[in-house]
C-alpha cells in the first residue's frame, strides 16, 4: 500500500517550485528533532523507527493517485511525471528505537535532494510524534509499576491504526501484552483479554457467567468482579475453582480501597495465590498512587494511547544545511531560522550520550557539523537507517524493548520520577572547533 498521500499538499507545492526555480536537486540535510519536552517531565522515548522504515519503503506514487493530483491541479504534468518514478534515494540516520531523546537530540537526519527529503516530511512527523509520545507515557507508567505487568487496552479510544502502533510502542516501552489482535499479527506483541460486563450480563446470574468462562478457559483466567456485589462475586469465584482462581479485575470505585478489601477477602477464603488486576481509566499518577496496596497488575487504555496528557511531542523536521547549487561537488552550507522563539541551529548534528564511571549518563552532548567531543564511555546515539535508498536499520521489536530497559538503567535517580522537574540530564551543543560546552539547551531551539 502506498504512503505517499498522508502528506500535506504544502510538501508538494513546495517541490513544484525548486523544480521551477532549478534548486529542487540541491544536496540538502534535514533534521527532526525535539524543541523541548512536554513542560514537567524529564525524558521523552523514540518510538516508531521501525514503521518509519516501513513506511518509506512504502513511499511511491499510484497511477490513480498521480491522476487524482493532476485534476485537483496540485501538480504540473511535468511532476506528476517524476512522482510517477518516485522512490527515496538517499539516507536517513538517527536515534535507535527504543532509545531516551532530550531537547535539541538529533532524532533524525535525512540527506538526499531537497526534493526527496520535502516530500517525506509530514509522514515522518506523523509516526514519530505519535509513537514516541505514546511510548513516553508508557515507560512512566511502567516505572511507577515497580515490575508490576501492565496490559495495554485503550483501543476503543483512539483511531483504529494508530490503535496499533500505540500497542507497538507500549511494548517498546516495557508494557506486557495488548488487547489489539491487530498489533499481534503485525509486530508479534503478544495479546491478552478476557471479558466484559456485556458478558455477566448475558447470563441469568454471575455465577452461570463465571462458570461458562472457567469452563472455557480454566481456573487461571480473570474474573471480573465489579458488575454487581463484588464481594459476592469474588466468594462465587473462589468457590467455582477451589481456591485456585487465576485472577481477579477490578475495573471501578475506589481502586486503593476495593483491593486491600478484595486482598483480604481473597486470603481468608484461602485464595492466597489468586492475582488482582486494576483498570478505569488509570494513568502514571494513579499507578504510582497505587504502589503501596495489593495490586498485581494494571489494565490501561484511554491515557496511553492518547500520551497522558501530551498527545504529540512537537518533533519538528527542518532544513538544516545545503549545497549551494546543482553541483554534486558543491560544499555544504549550514542554515538556520532566525526568528524569535523559532530559530534552529544550522549545520549537521552529532550526538553522543556522556556516561559516568558508575555507568549513569550525565549529558547529551551534540556536536555541530562534526562529531561530538568523545570520551572512553560516551555512548554514540546515531545509527545508519537508511544507505543510499536501501533500509539497513530494522530490527526485531524485542531489541528496541531491550534497549529501552538499558537506557533506562542509565538515568540518574532523580530522572526516573514523574514528579514535575527539569529534564534528567542537560542537553549541550558544540560549535566547531570548540571542545567545550557552547550552549546547554532550554529555549529557542
Amino acid at each position: 500500500m502506498s504512503t505517499a498521500l498522508l502528506t500535506d499538499h504544502y510538501e508538494l507545492t513546495m517541490v513544484e517550485a525548486a523544480m521551477r526555480a532549478g534548486t529542487a536537486w540541491r544536496r540538502c540535510v534535514f533534521e527532526l528533532f525535539p524543541r523541548r519536552l512536554p513542560e514537567g517531565r524529564r525524558f521523552g522515548v523514540v518510538a516508531g523507527v521501525g514503521r518509519m522504515l516501513d513506511a518509506v519503503q512504502d513511499f511511491h506514487f499510484e497511477p490513480e493517485e498521480i491522476d487524482f493530483l493532476v485534476s485537483h491541479q496540485v501538480v504540473s504534468p511535468r511532476m506528476a511525471e517524476w512522482l510517477s518514478s518516485y522512490h527515496f534515494t538517499g539516507s536517513i540516520s538517527g536515534y535507535a528505537e527504543g532509545d531516551l531523546y532530550f531537547p535539541g537530540s538529533p532524532l533524525l537526519t535525512v540527506e538526499s535532494s531537497f526534493a526527496e527529503a520535502c516530500l517525506l516530511e509530514t509522514l515522518l512527523l506523523s509516526i514519530y510524534n505519535h509513537d514516541s509520545a505514546v511510548a513516553s507515557a508508557a515507560s512512566r507508567m511502567v516505572l511507577m509499576a515497580e515490575g508490576r505487568p501492565i496490559i495495554e487496552m485503550g483501543s476503543r479510544r483512539t483511531h483504529e491504526e494508530a490503535a496499533v502502533a500505540a500497542a507497538r510502542a507500549c511494548w517498546i516501552a516495557g508494557f506486557g501484552p495488548t488487547s489489539n489482535l491487530a498489533a499481534g499479527i503485525r509486530y508479534g506483541v503478544p495479546t491478552s483479554g478476557t471479558a466484559a460486563h456485556s458478558f455477566t450480563l448475558l447470563n441469568d446470574s454471575e455465577r452461570e457467567a463465571f462458570r461458562a468462562q472457567l469452563d472455557t478457559f480454566g481456573n487461571q483466567t480473570t474474573l471480573l468482579v465489579d458488575t454487581y456485589d463484588i464481594e459476592q462475586a469474588v466468594r462465587t469465584g473462589v468457590e467455582l475453582t477451589d481456591g485456585r482462581l487465576g485472577a481477579v479485575r477490578i475495573d471501578s470505585g475506589d481502586l486503593a480501597i476495593v483491593a486491600r478489601q478484595v486482598r483480604d477477602l481473597l486470603d481468608d477464603l484461602g485464595a492466597t495465590s489468586t492475582r488482582i488486576i486494576v483498570t478505569s481509566d488509570l494513568d502514571e499518577w494513579q499507578i504510582a498512587a497505587l504502589r503501596g496496596v495489593p495490586v498485581d497488575g494494571y489494565g490501561v487504555g484511554t491515557s496511553v494511547v492518547t500520551g497522558s496528557g501530551a498527545p504529540t511531542c512537537s518533533f519538528v523536521y527542518k532544513l538544516v544545511a545545503r549545497a549551494d547549487s546543482e553541483d554534486p561537488q558543491a560544499p555544504m552550507v549550514p542554515v538556520a531560522k532566525k526568528s524569535s522563539h523559532k530559530s534552529t541551529v544550522g549545520g549537521r548534528k552529532f550526538a553522543v550520550r556522556r556516561i559516568g564511571a558508575d555507568g549513569i549518563a550525565e549529558s547529551e552532548v551534540v556536536g555541530i557539523d562534526r562529531p561530538a567531543p568523545h570520551h572512553d564511555r560516551d555512548r554514540n546515539l546515531i545509527v545508519p537507517l537508511i544507505t543510499d535508498g536501501a533500509v539497513v536499520g530494522p530490527e526485531p521489536l524485542e531489541a528496541a524493548r531491550k534497549r529501552h530497559q538499558r537506557v533506562l538503567d542509565e538515568l540518574p535517580q532523580s530522572g526516573r520520577r514523574i514528579s514535575r522537574g527539569e529534564q534528567a540530564i542537560p542537553t549541550i551543543m558544540v560549535e566547531p572547533g570548540d571542545d567545550l560546552p557552547n550552549r546547554i539547551i532550554g529555549e529557542g531551539i
